[in-house]
């Protein structure tokens, strides 16, 4: 390429930025959705790197294994055939005849076996359909006076649009102590009546600032406030990038902190991790006992989409409020999106009569 070329297309490359440079300063919201669509290219990309590894890498693998095992060992016993010792054969045993008894085969017909069926397998969208069985570990509901405080704390931290406008909330205690600390209790409305139908552990995060295997010093606090799921980030298998963890189940918040998607979900804990629900123990995400974080998933995918309120977006800050604080237009009319209905709620409480320490 000869110099006058090469000058050429440095130009356009350095135009191009310029251009990009003013269109993302007058129009934030332009930058704000290529920042989300980077990131959304981004977990689209390992998600696809991950379900090749499991679903074909692996599988072929064995396969392989297997069969050059199999292959191994026939070419030992053609080289060394085993020694096969004859015994010498024996005179049978005459047995007298003994006369069969009559079946009336109208009375015993013959018993055929019974029909091998494969396991069913439901769609996504219909998994909830179907009653499911008390997952475990989900342990009992809290008595019913119990049950009233936290459903009065609750409701006393909604605003009447949170209230007409979801019909699911997750209730999370980041506490370190209390009666409810470390617990999401899950509420489904009836009409404007809320009732407790699952209570959980769960383990948020170590609030606290640490190193990841890669030598990253990262945050792993839960913050408190108010959030919405990204219908766009649901996942049955999912690994952390930050701190290279398997998130199954996984349900990201629709929050965005100076100009990024957050890290910030609700997922089913893996390994050791299973036994520290219940502590505070995760990186800053929500942990669940993986069958309850697949019950929840399939419970929201198929029961709760539907047109929810956005929270406002601060330009100065490049931040989605957490403090419930709605998008509108001009006339004053809540802005809707479409998504899921279920609104979650974080706060520092554990259940005692003390105010709760706000981060």
């Amino acid at each position: 390429m000869s110099p006058l070329r090469q000058l050429a297309v440095i130009y356009l490359i350095v135009a191009g930025a310029f251009a990009a440079s003013i269109a993302f300063a007058r129009y934030p919201w332009l930058d704000r959705d290529t920042r989300i669509a980077m990131r959304i290219a981004r977990d689209d990309t390992m998600l696809a790197l991950s379900t090749t590894k499991t679903y074909a890498l692996e599988p072929g693998l064995a396969f392989a294994s297997k069969q050059a095992g199999a292959l191994h060992r026939m070419v030992a016993d053609a080289i060394n055939p085993p020694k096969v010792e004859i015994a010498a054969p024996s005179r049978p045993k005459r047995i007298a005849a003994t006369p069969k008894p009559s079946v009336n085969l109208a009375l015993h017909p013959p018993s055929a076996p019974a029909p091998l069926s494969a396991p069913r397998v439901l769609p996504p969208e219909r998994e909830a359909s179907v009653p499911p069985a008390p997952p475990k570990g989900a342990g009992t509901l809290p008595a019913k006076a119990e049950i009233a405080r936290v459903t009065q704390r609750l409701k006393d931290s909604l605003t009447a649009d949170m209230l007409e406008r979801f019909d699911l909330f997750l209730y999370v205690s980041k506490a370190e102590q209390g009666p409810w600390a470390q617990h999401m209790f899950v509420f489904r409305k009836t009409d404007k009546t809320l009732a407790m139908i699952y209570d959980w552990p769960v383990s948020t995060g170590r609030e606290k600032v640490e190193f990841n295997a890669g030598g990253d010093k990262l945050p792993s606090f839960t913050p408190r406030g108010y959030y919405e799921l990204d219908p766009r980030r649901f996942y049955v298998h999912y690994t952390s990038l930050q701190w290279g963890q398997a998130m199954p189940y996984a349900m990201f918040f629709r929050w965005e902190k100076d100009g990024m998607p957050t890290g910030l979900a609700i997922h089913g804990a893996t390994g050791e991790d299973i036994a520290l629900l219940g502590t505070r123990s995760s990186a800053g995400c929500i942990r669940l006992a993986p069958e309850n974080a697949a019950l929840l998933q399939s419970l929201i995918r198929a029961k709760y989409k539907g047109p929810v309120p956005e929270f406002a977006f601060d330009p100065k800050t490049a931040t989605i409020s957490n403090d419930g604080v709605m998008a509108r237009d001009s006339k004053g009319n809540l802005r809707l999106v479409e998504g899921y209905k279920v609104l979650v709620f974080i706060e520092n409480y554990g259940g005692e009569n003390v105010v709760a320490a706000l981060f």
